[in-house]
């Protein structure tokens, strides 16, 4: 018997959950201190994230998919993209989108209701819009990145999906893609366990979610979603493949939902309270914290600094939202057509009179 192929998928870790080395730091941020500017924008995160569900608990905002447990995966994907590059996320990548520019306020009029929160002010303007439909994105970016090569343009788009997305038709279809025309995408995989309610074991019956890439002739790794130094040297690799003309990624990064799915959920009816307690000993933030605070680059003095402010830019965020006007109700009507339709202008109209103000 011949063997028609066989493969490895490679494992990245730098920090354990206790904050040592599990391997030598990559050149790329063997100086410690190039990973403070990205402790201080994990710890925003949270701080946005507690805020934002308080808002949504009072009442002042709409359904909100918390991003905790997720700070390093988002934080490193953003990070490594350049300005030219194409991010096309799906509805949880919000540290990854503060790197690239958006405005918390923005998340909020978005998860408010506010369509407006999908123009990105602050983000490239080429970057794509939340996308909820999971893993449609991916074949979005798929076309971005095949228009980068037909263009000779030195650029990479970047895509984020779940554990549950990476099963999607649109997945497989940006992985065939990818591989059939050499393109600079990099599809991440945020394996966080839970495809909503239905535990990764229920949804494939693959070992690995990064080897759903080798099908397609993607270069492919597992990599520990806790640990930013792992995903950071990950997401370097990946891009200097792309700009190298070497293909596309699939890179799977291992992390934990801390929270609900969203705040819709309630996640203690379909998993067990020692699998949360297990994930918080392994959560990013801890882990980091600890390896600059052994460093002598990060104390109690500055963290509690750094709370302090970053709370008070969240505040400046939260009013920004809380105080731009609502639009009139007519909006939803006004940019659908060219021309508007008869019965869907009445609809219009019916609208108005019920605001009271035909």
């Amino acid at each position: 018997m011949t063997t028609a192929a066989s493969f490895e998928i490679e494992y990245l870790q730098y920090l354990k959950p206790d904050g040592t080395l599990a391997a030598p730091l990559p050149p790329a941020v063997a100086d410690a201190a190039a990973l403070l500017p990205l402790f201080k924008q994990m710890l925003f995160l949270r701080t946005f994230d507690s805020k934002a569900i308080a808002l949504q608990r009072t009442g002042k905002l709409g359904t909100y998919a918390a991003c905790l447990g997720h700070e390093a995966t988002h934080v490193g994907i953003g990070a490594s993209m350049q300005p030219e590059d194409v991010f096309a996320p799906s509805y949880r990548e919000y540290g990854a989108q503060f790197a690239r520019g958006m405005r918390p306020r923005e998340v909020l009029m978005y998860w408010g209701g506010d369509e407006r929160g999908n123009l990105l002010t602050g983000a490239p303007a080429h970057d794509y819009p939340w996308c909820v439909p999971i893993s449609t994105q991916m074949l979005m970016a798929s076309g971005a990145a095949l228009s980068f090569k037909l263009r000779k343009q030195d650029r990479v788009a970047v895509a984020v999906c779940g554990d549950g997305g990476s099963s999607k038709t649109d997945f497989y279809a940006a992985v065939n893609s990818a591989g059939a025309y050499q393109l600079p995408l990099v599809l991440c995989v945020v394996n966080n366990g839970w495809a909503i309610s239905v535990p990764r074991k229920a949804q494939t019956g693959a070992e690995t979610l990064a080897q759903k890439g080798l099908a397609g002739g993607l270069h492919c790794l597992q990599v520990d979603g806790n640990d930013i130094v792992a995903v950071l040297e990950a997401m370097r690799r990946a891009h200097e493949r792309a700009r190298k003309g070497e293909g596309g990624s699939v890179i799977e990064f291992m992390t934990y939902r801390l929270h609900d799915h969203t705040t819709a959920d309630d996640a203690r009816r379909y998993r067990g309270e020692d699998e949360v307690k297990q994930a918080w000993l392994k959560e990013p933030f801890l882990r980091l914290r600890k390896f600059l605070t052994d460093a002598g680059l990060w104390d109690e003095a500055q963290e509690k600094a750094w709370i302090e402010e970053s709370g008070k830019r969240v505040d400046v965020e939260i009013n920004a939202y809380l105080e731009t006007p609502v639009q009139p109700v007519e909006a939803m009507f006004d940019y659908l057509y060219g021309d508007m339709p008869a019965d869907v202008l009445a609809q219009r109209e019916a609208a108005i009179a019920l605001e009271g103000r035909a």
